[in-house]
């Protein structure tokens, strides 16, 4: 399953890893892990709610029965390229929209727009397109700091995969 939450870019991995350390070993609730999240980042319980899906979809945290826990498995570069790639809504048609040519973010949205869910522009048809703009320049400011995409002074552009 492929999830929508795509917090906030940060300058460096470090923020991911923070988000993952504050997930608890030892199962917790929704709303503690949360809360712990969003403690450690010192975010809103709504975004520390967005970092732990993020950290979910990225193989870093995964629920249990007795609600989240932290994967103990510190994956490489490449594992949260693929994981972010595979797991993230949106992430693979924004990668997709990158060539060897550099492409502005209104222009990889312009490329995006039709996988936009038609529910999202009628729940809010004043402001789903500002809100999907700046998912897909998150999407593509994570995908730089996967390796998945390169920011050059014009625009984005895809970067292969290592081998």
């Amino acid at each position: 399953m492929r999830r929508k939450p795509v917090p906030p870019t940060p300058d460096s991995l470090d923020r991911l890893w923070d988000a993952h350390r504050a997930v608890p070993l030892i199962p917790g609730s929704e709303d503690d892990c949360c809360g712990r999240v969003a403690n450690r980042l010192d975010v809103t319980p709504d975004e520390g709610r967005d970092w732990l899906v993020f950290c979910q979809s990225l193989g870093l945290a995964r629920e249990v029965s007795r609600g989240f826990e932290r994967v103990r498995e510190d994956p490489t570069r490449d594992d949260l390229r693929a994981a972010f790639e595979a797991n993230v809504f949106g992430a693979r048609e924004v990668l997709d929209a990158l060539g060897d040519e550099p492409r502005s973010a209104d222009a990889v949205f312009d490329a995006f727009e039709p996988t936009v869910p038609n529910w999202e522009r009628h729940r809010d048809p004043d402001g789903w397109e500002s809100r999907w703009r700046n998912r897909v320049a998150r999407l593509l400011d994570w995908a730089v700091l996967f390796g998945a995409a390169a920011r050059k002074p014009d625009g984005y552009v895809a970067v292969e995969e290592s081998a």
